[in-house]
Protein backbone atom coordinates (compact mmCIF):
# COMPACT_ATOMS: atom_id res chain seq x y z
CA UNK A 1 0.00 0.00 0.00
CA UNK A 2 1.23 3.82 -0.64
CA UNK A 3 2.32 6.00 1.51
CA UNK A 4 -0.56 8.41 0.62
CA UNK A 5 -3.37 5.67 0.44
CA UNK A 6 -2.04 4.05 4.51
CA UNK A 7 -2.41 8.00 5.43
CA UNK A 8 -5.85 8.35 4.01
CA UNK A 9 -6.87 4.62 5.21
CA UNK A 10 -5.52 5.44 8.42
CA UNK A 11 -7.11 9.34 8.95
CA UNK A 12 -10.64 7.64 7.70
CA UNK A 13 -10.68 4.93 10.55
CA UNK A 14 -9.50 7.93 12.90
CA UNK A 15 -12.66 9.71 12.23
CA UNK A 16 -14.73 6.38 12.09
CA UNK A 17 -13.24 5.50 16.00
CA UNK A 18 -13.70 9.46 16.91
CA UNK A 19 -17.61 9.39 15.74
CA UNK A 20 -18.13 6.05 17.21
CA UNK A 21 -17.06 7.60 20.61
CA UNK A 22 -13.83 5.06 20.97
CA UNK A 23 -10.55 6.49 20.94
CA UNK A 24 -8.28 5.98 17.95
CA UNK A 25 -5.03 4.98 17.91
CA UNK A 26 -2.60 7.67 15.15
CA UNK A 27 -2.42 6.83 11.68
CA UNK A 28 1.30 6.41 11.35
CA UNK A 29 1.04 3.58 14.08
CA UNK A 30 -0.87 1.30 11.86
CA UNK A 31 1.38 -1.24 10.51
CA UNK A 32 0.33 -3.45 7.49
CA UNK A 33 3.15 -5.21 7.13
CA UNK A 34 3.90 -3.72 3.51
CA UNK A 35 6.40 -1.60 2.97
CA UNK A 36 7.71 -0.07 0.37
CA UNK A 37 10.49 -0.82 -2.63
CA UNK A 38 12.35 2.41 -4.32
CA UNK A 39 12.52 1.03 -8.34
CA UNK A 40 14.45 3.15 -10.44
CA UNK A 41 13.90 4.39 -12.89
CA UNK A 42 10.16 3.66 -12.52
CA UNK A 43 8.99 3.61 -15.98
CA UNK A 44 11.54 1.36 -18.74
CA UNK A 45 11.27 0.17 -22.04
CA UNK A 46 11.86 -3.52 -22.48
CA UNK A 47 15.90 -4.79 -22.30
CA UNK A 48 16.73 -1.66 -19.78
CA UNK A 49 17.79 -2.15 -16.52
CA UNK A 50 16.03 -1.89 -13.03
CA UNK A 51 17.39 -1.04 -9.57
CA UNK A 52 15.68 -1.84 -6.60
CA UNK A 53 16.34 -0.36 -2.99
CA UNK A 54 15.31 -0.49 0.38
CA UNK A 55 16.19 0.88 4.28
CA UNK A 56 13.25 -1.68 5.11
CA UNK A 57 15.29 -4.01 6.47
CA UNK A 58 17.05 -3.25 9.01
CA UNK A 59 20.95 -3.31 9.90
CA UNK A 60 21.65 -6.48 8.04
CA UNK A 61 20.10 -5.07 5.05
CA UNK A 62 19.47 -8.07 2.89
CA UNK A 63 16.76 -9.24 1.02
CA UNK A 64 15.17 -11.70 -1.47
CA UNK A 65 13.48 -10.06 -4.59
CA UNK A 66 11.15 -11.24 -7.17
CA UNK A 67 10.55 -9.54 -10.57
CA UNK A 68 8.27 -12.99 -11.70
CA UNK A 69 5.37 -10.61 -12.56
CA UNK A 70 7.46 -8.88 -15.30
CA UNK A 71 9.38 -11.79 -16.55
CA UNK A 72 12.96 -11.19 -14.82
CA UNK A 73 12.88 -14.15 -11.81
CA UNK A 74 14.46 -13.52 -8.61
CA UNK A 75 16.87 -11.30 -7.56
CA UNK A 76 18.85 -10.47 -4.35
CA UNK A 77 19.43 -7.30 -2.76
CA UNK A 78 22.27 -7.00 -0.53
CA UNK A 79 23.74 -4.29 2.09
CA UNK A 80 25.23 -0.93 0.04
CA UNK A 81 27.72 0.83 2.13
CA UNK A 82 26.63 4.21 2.65
CA UNK A 83 27.84 6.89 0.78
CA UNK A 84 27.72 4.70 -2.29
CA UNK A 85 25.90 5.62 -5.06
CA UNK A 86 22.36 5.90 -4.86
CA UNK A 87 22.73 4.37 -1.28
CA UNK A 88 20.60 6.14 1.64
CA UNK A 89 22.46 7.43 4.69
CA UNK A 90 19.41 5.95 6.44
CA UNK A 91 19.98 4.67 9.99
CA UNK A 92 19.47 0.86 9.56
CA UNK A 93 21.45 0.74 5.97
CA UNK A 94 20.00 0.30 2.85
CA UNK A 95 19.85 -2.85 0.66
CA UNK A 96 20.26 -2.66 -3.14
CA UNK A 97 19.79 -5.11 -6.42
CA UNK A 98 18.60 -5.17 -9.80
CA UNK A 99 17.36 -6.87 -12.73
CA UNK A 100 17.16 -6.30 -16.66
CA UNK A 101 13.20 -6.17 -17.69
CA UNK A 102 12.87 -8.92 -20.23
CA UNK A 103 12.63 -7.97 -24.46
CA UNK A 104 10.13 -9.73 -24.23
CA UNK A 105 7.65 -7.73 -21.55
CA UNK A 106 5.03 -6.39 -22.25
CA UNK A 107 3.90 -2.43 -21.48
CA UNK A 108 1.95 -2.29 -18.80
CA UNK A 109 2.21 -1.94 -14.37
CA UNK A 110 3.91 -4.80 -12.47
CA UNK A 111 4.60 -5.16 -8.64
CA UNK A 112 8.12 -5.83 -7.59
CA UNK A 113 8.09 -7.94 -4.34
CA UNK A 114 10.87 -8.15 -2.29
CA UNK A 115 11.36 -10.43 1.56
CA UNK A 116 13.77 -9.15 4.25
CA UNK A 117 16.14 -12.22 5.26
CA UNK A 118 15.71 -10.52 8.96
CA UNK A 119 11.71 -11.28 9.97
CA UNK A 120 10.64 -12.09 6.26
CA UNK A 121 8.89 -8.55 6.04
CA UNK A 122 7.19 -8.14 2.32
CA UNK A 123 8.05 -5.23 0.51
CA UNK A 124 6.59 -3.89 -2.75
CA UNK A 125 7.10 -1.67 -5.37
CA UNK A 126 5.33 -0.52 -8.81
CA UNK A 127 7.64 -0.68 -12.06
CA UNK A 128 5.95 0.29 -15.28
CA UNK A 129 6.99 -0.80 -18.86
CA UNK A 130 6.32 1.37 -22.06
CA UNK A 131 7.24 1.25 -25.19
CA UNK A 132 9.38 4.47 -25.12
CA UNK A 133 11.47 6.06 -22.59
CA UNK A 134 11.27 9.68 -21.83
CA UNK A 135 14.77 9.95 -21.98
CA UNK A 136 15.12 8.61 -25.65
CA UNK A 137 11.45 10.36 -26.64
CA UNK A 138 11.51 10.26 -30.76
CA UNK A 139 10.83 13.30 -32.12
CA UNK A 140 8.89 13.49 -35.66
CA UNK A 141 11.22 14.44 -39.00
CA UNK A 142 10.28 14.76 -42.56
CA UNK A 143 6.80 15.32 -43.73
CA UNK A 144 3.52 13.18 -43.14
CA UNK A 145 3.18 10.93 -45.90
CA UNK A 146 -1.02 10.77 -46.52
CA UNK A 147 -1.38 11.14 -49.92
CA UNK A 148 -3.50 14.07 -50.54
CA UNK A 149 -2.29 17.72 -49.47
CA UNK A 150 -0.11 20.31 -50.64
CA UNK A 151 3.38 19.85 -52.23
CA UNK A 152 5.71 19.48 -49.70
CA UNK A 153 8.70 20.81 -51.84
CA UNK A 154 8.78 22.25 -55.58
CA UNK A 155 9.67 19.12 -57.44
CA UNK A 156 9.19 20.74 -61.82
CA UNK A 157 8.37 17.06 -63.22
CA UNK A 158 6.55 16.41 -60.39
CA UNK A 159 4.68 19.52 -61.20
CA UNK A 160 4.40 18.83 -64.71
CA UNK A 161 3.17 15.88 -64.83
CA UNK A 162 0.06 16.45 -62.53
CA UNK A 163 -1.06 19.64 -64.60
CA UNK A 164 -0.60 17.10 -67.74
CA UNK A 165 -2.81 14.32 -65.54
CA UNK A 166 -5.50 16.94 -64.72
CA UNK A 167 -5.39 18.39 -68.50
CA UNK A 168 -5.89 15.36 -70.08
CA UNK A 169 -8.85 14.01 -67.77
CA UNK A 170 -10.29 17.66 -68.79
CA UNK A 171 -10.42 16.75 -72.54
CA UNK A 172 -11.32 13.34 -71.77
CA UNK A 173 -14.43 14.73 -70.10
CA UNK A 174 -15.47 17.46 -72.18
CA UNK A 175 -15.44 14.88 -75.31
CA UNK A 176 -17.73 12.04 -73.62
CA UNK A 177 -19.79 14.96 -72.45
CA UNK A 178 -19.33 16.38 -76.17
CA UNK A 179 -20.62 12.84 -78.00
CA UNK A 180 -23.40 12.10 -75.15
CA UNK A 181 -24.76 16.00 -75.99
CA UNK A 182 -24.92 15.02 -79.54
CA UNK A 183 -26.40 11.55 -78.96
CA UNK A 184 -23.05 9.23 -80.52
CA UNK A 185 -24.64 6.29 -78.64
CA UNK A 186 -22.14 6.42 -75.14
Amino acid sequence: MRPTARLLTGGALAVVAVAAGGLAAPSHAVDTGVAELEVRPVGVVPGERVSVRTTACGPDGKAAGDAGAVGAGRFTLAPEAPGAAGASDAPGGTAGGGFRVPPSAYPGTYEIVARCSDGGRRLTGDLVVTLASARRSAHPHGSVKTGVGGAVGRDPVQTAAGVAALAVAAAGGTWLLHRRARGDGI
